[in-house]
């Protein structure tokens, strides 16, 4: 089964850190995604630049609107993914208790799967 551990994490916490903190935070998250590769668990890994260059795209009744970041409603945004190759629920998060981030973020683990299911 595929599963996704989506980070969560407060849109301004970044913005907190120092440039060494940060590389800091994304050197562990590096060798977490290559301990998992390791043990032939990872499909695919990516971390995410903030918000403030998004995009927002919405198509009703024919009609598209456009809203560029940064959103001001928002207080979390998704930091990164991780997909990965596990025999269960369980064992997802059982890895996502382990990613460095769920100390300062919410890792939330989501079965890969049709929409309509």
């Amino acid at each position: 089964m595929t599963y996704m551990l989506a980070i969560i994490e407060p849109t301004d916490q970044r913005q907190t850190r120092t440039e060494a903190e940060g590389r800091e935070v994304y050197a562990r998250m590096v060798g977490f995604a290559e301990n998992l590769k390791s043990k032939g668990l990872l499909l695919g890994v990516e971390s995410l630049k903030s918000q403030n260059d998004a995009a927002r795209v919405q198509v009703r009744n024919g009609k598209s609107s456009i809203m560029d970041g940064p959103f001001a409603e928002a207080k979390e945004m998704i930091g990164g993914f991780f997909l990965l190759a596990c025999q269960s629920k369980e064992e997802a998060i059982a890895i996502a208790a382990e990613c460095p981030a769920a100390q300062w973020c919410t890792v939330e683990v989501r079965e890969v799967g049709p929409c309509f299911a």
